[in-house]
């Protein structure tokens, strides 16, 4: 990937608080103006600049809306914030890269700064981008393209930010494999029958996620001697079925003395402490809780070692939560909350008092306040440590977790790639670690909301990700557990997730049998292969490997107004259902292409001109496009995991012209893309 020097440059407003290690390339500054816009204050900044008539704004990561950005006020303020709906502007990552395109102009913009920013994008007025930061002290990015056509300088832009920011984390092959995860698993007997019920009914799975069941009184790093007595066998003997545990780990440490984890860190200085000196702390899961200081390397290093413990009982794959930091509450929280009570208590309530008295409980999480008094030690651009309070550094808190594990994981297994993803990020966690999207909602606009945000989170260097399949904080019903599988069999992160006082949501938890879940899974592993290889291609190359369809047909104005089909890779065109009872929909080819139908486990194909065409699409039935002059490699016999998958069972789908497939061990760092893809004429 070629870069040219002076397509992107970079502007300083202030002295950064602390280096957000977002930027790899070493990018010196500008002298002079920005290029275009105006900036109305330097200090904090705020940013202004028109948008004209049909340009569109794509990126800002994981957010609500549309993959065009226009007409909303997002706000990077990593939240947590379940069952999110279309007005909320925070969700949990903090993603701060767009572009705008347009007619007249293609430019990119990345907002390099750990603190609060709002994002006005044609909200306040339809003309007008606005970027406000709460905070002094960031860089901002302007990335252009000599390229001419507007397809070429849309990818151009973002292959130039992806490099700019380093390659995206690539996991194990395994990790391509289907996942099962429950909060809700509560003993070995529970994991051993979610496996029994898959392979009883040869459904695929590579995966069970731990929730915070399988811990000690809800410890990071520990596992119930009471409920999981043999954590090592048991890993052992799933994984002679092709079967990984992936536990849960949280951003904090139970506060308590005589736990292990604590008095270490305590004794180490390496949690977050209150402005008098003494560790912060905040209730969670386990209840009062200490959380470590990511932003100093050694407490980086001390909470990174501590995977070894579960490493060591075959553990390869975890997933981290609640790291934005959540907060329940603090002892200074729920003090003023009984103070305000006691202000209600023999008080007739009117219509404001009342709302007001409704709405204490809430008032306890992740306050402001709070964020304030949590204070952390960072090293400045100039080497000098200083104390800063974690509202000014808050949306890299859980990147730099994402970073202690990472490197930790790195450390523990030297060579071998682990499979890790988390809640909360900003763009710099890409380089450790995948996200997933958060705690969604059984709703049929959620599968929506995970296509809008896949290229979105793509531009930004978030190629491991993925929505929870069935939606996590309802509970589902069997249709839209099939449909959302039906997109998730093309996404690189597929797992099926739910809360514990939901339905159960299984691919044998419903009542009709199972033969439908068994055909769309088995789409997967069919297409394992294929998905593997585009992924590590497109990390490689910096490419995003979901894109909305104006990206590769950017002149079709039928194509800039879509948002409910995605390109996958170089070769295929996907148009999922999203609405319930609906049996096919409209789609649009901006090109002549093979339409491919996957039904009883088996592929047949045929010809469809440009244009649009009402597909049926059963229950029970996958369907996919090929683009014109491309090919797609499946697998002719179906695994139940990856380590079974039969590289020479491969055939092709779409025209008759050969395929390049990357394919490694699926563990080895050392990826070389060139020297691990064939032309494959099979």
């Amino acid at each position: 990937m070629n870069i040219i020097p002076h397509m992107i440059k970079r502007y300083e407003f202030g002295q950064p608080v602390v280096d957000t290690g977002a930027v790899v390339m070493d990018v010196a500054p500008s002298i002079g103006e920005m290029p275009f816009g105006v900036v109305e204050s330097r200090s904090p900044l705020k940013f202004k600049c028109g948008l004209s008539r049909g340009e569109m704004v794509f990126g800002l990561g994981e957010n609500v809306r549309g993959i065009n950005k226009r007409g909303f006020r997002y706000v990077s303020w990593c939240s947590d914030h379940a069952c999110a709906g279309e007005n909320d502007s925070s969700l949990y990552g903090a993603h701060n890269f767009l572009i705008i395109s347009g007619s007249a102009r293609t430019v990119g913009l990345f907002f390099d700064t750990p603190s609060r920013v709002e994002f006005d994008v044609g909200w306040t007025r339809g003309d007008e981008l606005v970027v406000s930061c709460d905070e002094d002290g960031i860089d901002v990015y302007v990335i252009t393209s000599e390229e001419k056509r507007k397809e070429c300088a849309l990818k151009d832009i973002v292959r130039q930010f992806r490099r700019m920011v380093g390659r995206s984390y690539i996991p194990p092959l395994w990790a391509f494999g289907f996942q099962q995860s429950r909060w809700g698993y509560k003993t070995e007997a529970d994991v051993r029958a979610v496996v029994e019920n898959y392979r009883s009914r040869s459904l695929p799975l590579d995966s069970v996620c731990l929730d915070i069941d399988y811990m000690e009184g809800f410890r990071d790093f520990t596992v119930s001697k009471e409920r999981f007595p043999e954590f090592a066998a048991l890993n052992k003997s799933l994984a002679e079925e092709g079967i990984h545990l992936v536990p849960i780990i949280d951003a904090g440490v139970k506060a308590e003395d005589g736990f292990g984890i604590y008095d270490e860190g305590r004794a180490g200085g390496f949690f977050c402490t209150t402005p008098g000196g003494d560790v912060f702390k905040a209730g969670v899961w386990p209840g009062l809780s200490a959380f470590t200081d990511f932003m100093r390397e050694d407490a980086r290093a001390w909470f990174g070692s501590k995977y070894k413990a579960l490493v060591d009982c075959g553990v390869e794959g975890f997933w981290n939560d609640m790291n934005e930091p959540s907060l329940f509450y603090t002892d200074d929280g729920l003090k003023a909350a009984f103070r305000k009570i006691d202000d209600f208590r023999g008080r007739e309530l009117d219509i404001d008092s009342f709302f007001d008295f409704t709405s204490v409980g809430g008032s306890m999480s992740c306050r402001l306040e709070d964020y304030r008094n949590m204070i952390h030690e960072v090293v400045g651009p100039d080497g000098s440590k200083k104390s800063v309070p974690h509202a000014r550094i808050h949306n890299i808190y859980g990147a730099m977790m994402t970073r202690a594990s990472g490197e930790g994981l790195s450390a523990i297994l030297p060579g071998k790639r682990t499979l890790l993803y988390s809640r909360s990020s900003c763009i710099g966690a890409h380089r450790y670690g995948g996200i997933w999207m958060g705690d969604n909602c059984s709703k049929w606009g959620d599968i929506e909301l995970e296509m809008r945000m896949l290229p979105s989170l793509n531009m930004c260097g978030f190629m491991y990700t993925g929505a929870d399949i069935g939606g996590f904080g309802d509970s589902s019903s069997r249709d839209l557990v099939l449909r959302w599988l039906a997109l998730g069999v093309f996404v690189p992160l597929m797992r099926n997730h739910s809360a514990w006082n939901t339905r159960m949501q299984e691919c044998y938890a419903f009542d009709g049998g199972t033969e439908d879940f068994r055909s769309v899974l088995s789409l997967r592993y069919a297409l394992i292969p294929y998905i593997y290889s585009e992924f590590v291609k497109a990390c490689d190359s910096g490419d995003m490997m979901f894109r909305p369809l104006c990206f590769d047909y950017p002149e079709d104005e039928i194509a800039r107004s879509i948002e409910d089909e995605l390109i996958v890779g170089n070769e295929v065109l996907i148009a999922p259902v999203c609405r319930q009872n609906a049996g096919g929909r409209l789609v649009y080819l901006p090109e002549d292409m093979t339409q491919v139908v996957w039904k009883d486990c088996r592929a047949s194909e045929s010809h469809v001109g440009k244009g649009v065409h009402y597909i049926d699409v059963p229950e029970d039935t996958v369907v996919f496009f090929i683009k014109r002059g491309k090919s797609v490699p499946i697998c002719g016999t179906i695994a139940q995991s990856t380590d079974k998958i039969d590289y020479g069972s491969l055939v092709r789908l779409g025209d008759d012209v050969p395929y390049s497939l990357y394919r490694d061990d699926g563990f080895t760092t050392d990826i070389d893309v060139a020297a691990n893809t064939v032309e494959l004429w099979a």
